[in-house]
C-alpha cells in the first residue's frame, strides 16, 4: 500500500449474475487493487445477507463503502452507513441508477464511473441528506425491516419515495424480467394505467394536514426515478428539505399527454402538479404501498422524516 492507498470495502448486487452488469463489479475491484488500495469484496446470495456483511465491514471505519448496482445498493448502503462517517461510493450498474444521475456519477459508461470514482476518492467527500421512514410492521415480513423505538418498522432512503400511480408501476417493473433499461418502466406504466384512479390521501406537512385526491405522491430528495424521470426536478440533494409532488386527478388522455413531459421535467409547470416542501412528511391511503429507492417499503401510513447532512458519498 502507498501513502495515497484507501482501505475500501466493495459490495456487488447479488442479483447481477448474468447481463452486461456481472462484470462491473470485478471491475471495479481488480481497478482500485490496482491502484494500490486494500480492497475488501463483499459478495452474498441475497440482500440481507449482503446488508449485514456491509454493516460489519463498515463497523471496521473503511475509507469508503462503494456499491455497485442500481438504486436498490444505493439504498443498502444507506441502510449500511446509517450512524457512521463512512463516505459512500457507487458505480452505476443497474436498471434506473437515478441515484447516480443525481450525484452526476456517469451512467451506461463504466469506465467512465469508475474513473470518476477513482478521481473522487482523493478529494473530501460531498455531504448530503437522506431520508428515514417509520411504519407499521402489519402486513411486513418481520425478517425483512428492522424494528426501531416503540416496536414500529424503521428504514431510510436517499432518492425518492412514492406512495401511488408511481409505486404500482415500481412495483409491476420490478417483478418483470423484460425488457432491460427504462423500458421496463414505461410498459409497466402503461399495463398500470389501465386501471388508472384518484387515491383519497391524508399528508400531514411539517403538522400541517391536508386532505388530496391524487394519483401520485413522491417525496423527494433526489430529482429523478424510475430511469430518469425527472419527478421533482428541483429537488436538492442538500437542502434539508424534501419535495412533495402530487399529481391531482387526470383522465388517462390527459395523463398520457403530462407523462412524457417528466422525463424533462417540464410537466411541474401544469396547474394539476403541485409541488410542498417539508422535513417532516406523514402519508396516509388505503390499499397503497410505499416504495423507496426501487425497493419496497411497508403498506401505508408511512413517516418520513429528514436526516439532515445524514450521508457522505464520494462523488
Amino acid at each position: 500500500m502507498t501513502s495515497s492507498s484507501k482501505r475500501i470495502v466493495v459490495a456487488i448486487n447479488p442479483h447481477a449474475s448474468f447481463g452486461r452488469g456481472r462484470e462491473v463489479g470485478p471491475a471495479v475491484v481488480t481497478t482500485l487493487r490496482a491502484l494500490g488500495h486494500d480492497v475488501t469484496s463483499l459478495i452474498e446470495p441475497d440482500f440481507l445477507q449482503l446488508l449485514e456483511a456491509a454493516r460489519e465491514a463498515v463497523r471496521t471505519k473503511p475509507d469508503a463503502l462503494v456499491v455497485v448496482g442500481g438504486d436498490g445498493m444505493v439504498n443498502l448502503g444507506v441502510l449500511a452507513l446509517e450512524g457512521s462517517r463512512v463516505p459512500l461510493g457507487l458505480v452505476p450498474s443497474g436498471t434506473g441508477n437515478d441515484m447516480a444521475r443525481g450525484l452526476g456519477i456517469p451512467v451506461g459508461d463504466t469506465e467512465a464511473a469508475i474513473a470518476h470514482l477513482v478521481a473522487a476518492l482523493d478529494r473530501p467527500p460531498r455531504v448530503i441528506d437522506a431520508g428515514s421512514i417509520g411504519f407499521d410492521l402489519l402486513d411486513v415480513p418481520a425478517d425483512s425491516v428492522e424494528v426501531g423505538r416503540g416496536g414500529r418498522g424503521r428504514s431510510r432512503f436517499a432518492c425518492i419515495l412514492s406512495a401511488g400511480f408511481d409505486a404500482l408501476v415500481n412495483e409491476r417493473a420490478n417483478r418483470m424480467t423484460r425488457p432491460r433499461g427504462r423500458s421496463r418502466y414505461t410498459i409497466a406504466l402503461l399495463i398500470e394505467l389501465a386501471t388508472l384512479r384518484p387515491i383519497d390521501y391524508t399528508l400531514t406537512l411539517d403538522g400541517v394536514v391536508h386532505h388530496e385526491k391524487a394519483l401520485l405522491v413522491a417525496v423527494a430528495n433526489n430529482l429523478s426515478f424510475g430511469g430518469g424521470m425527472k419527478v421533482a426536478p428541483d429537488a436538492q440533494l442538500d437542502d434539508g428539505l424534501f419535495d412533495v409532488v402530487l399529481v391531482r386527478p387526470l383522465g388517462r388522455l390527459a395523463f398520457l399527454r403530462i407523462y412524457p413531459r417528466v422525463f424533462a421535467g417540464t410537466h411541474v409547470t401544469d396547474p394539476r402538479v403541485v409541488v410542498h416542501r417539508a422535513a417532516a412528511v406523514r402519508v396516509e391511503a388505503d390499499g397503497v404501498v410505499a416504495y423507496a429507492d426501487g425497493e419496497r417499503i411497508a403498506p401505508l401510513p408511512v413517516d418520513i422524516s429528514m436526516d439532515a447532512g445524514g450521508l457522505r458519498v464520494v462523488a
